[in-house]
């Protein structure tokens, strides 16, 4: 398997303190609003870039670990259930963030600690990752590869059809949306952690925001609930567009 090619292409990227506070927000605005169940698409916090290892070990910095504790500290008291990319660093943003969100005084809500990899959440949506990262790295960074890719200008040979990508991960959130919720979870927060092409994948497919508009941080996030009998989905830069069944159909 190649190496996993959705981080800034052989380029590192400086973390910033704030980095998952407007996600935070984010999901605690939703809460607020009378939401008792909630799913979150987040990319993984601050990560190492050592290129001499498979880039699936590559961790999270300890910076990393600190922000994405913080990210925990943050979120609502509310029930906490965690999956991943299987990628290690995507595991570990979620442990973090769960252990930081129960080392917050008052906090007393139900967490399931041990977070369950998904390759739902992986980068399965490569067909070829050999193709796709030498694609990826000759091209101008990761959002223009996105936009090629969804102009279909990138071989199927390469990637899938770049909404059947979106509806299937939709789907995965969706299904993490209806689960039984954790034993007598009245509110409930589902964390699913993945990468920043992921994100970036279902943000523009769903039309939050193009790819051009908004970069995709460490810990930056989408939210999918269900409100007024309509599901929605929304991102940290405040703009939220209704899940229809056109776009989920994509999976079939």
């Amino acid at each position: 398997m190649a190496n996993q090619p959705d981080e800034s292409v052989g380029q590192t990227e400086t973390a910033s303190p704030t980095y998952g506070a407007a996600t935070a927000k984010m999901v605690n605005s939703i809460f607020a609003e009378g939401v008792d169940r909630c799913v979150l698409l987040l990319r993984h916090s601050a990560r190492e870039y050592r290129r001499d290892v498979h880039d699936l070990v590559n961790p999270l910095t300890d910076e990393g670990r600190v922000l994405a504790r913080q990210f925990g500290q943050a979120l609502p008291d509310v029930a906490l259930r965690g999956y991943s990319s299987p990628a290690g660093r995507c595991i570990e943003t979620a442990e973090c963030a769960f252990v930081g969100a129960m080392s917050r005084e008052g906090f007393s809500s139900n967490v399931l600690a041990k977070v369950r990899p998904l390759e739902s959440l992986g980068v399965f949506y490569a067909l070829d990752q050999i193709r796709m990262w030498k694609g990826l790295s000759q091209s101008q960074g990761l959002a223009a590869y996105v936009r090629s890719w969804f102009d279909q200008q990138i071989p199927r040979a390469v990637m899938m059809n770049p909404y059947r990508a979106v509806a299937m991960l939709l789907d995965t959130l969706v299904d993490k949306l209806d689960a039984s919720p954790l034993q007598s979870a009245t509110r409930q927060l589902d964390l699913c952690v993945s990468h920043d092409m992921t994100v970036f994948t279902v943000r523009h497919g769903v039309g939050l925001q193009s790819v051009e508009e908004q970069p995709v941080n460490f810990l930056d996030g989408l939210a999918l609930f269900r409100q007024d009998g309509q599901l929605v989905m929304c991102s940290q830069y405040g703009s939220r567009v209704v899940i229809t069944d056109h776009l989920l159909a994509h999976s079939q």
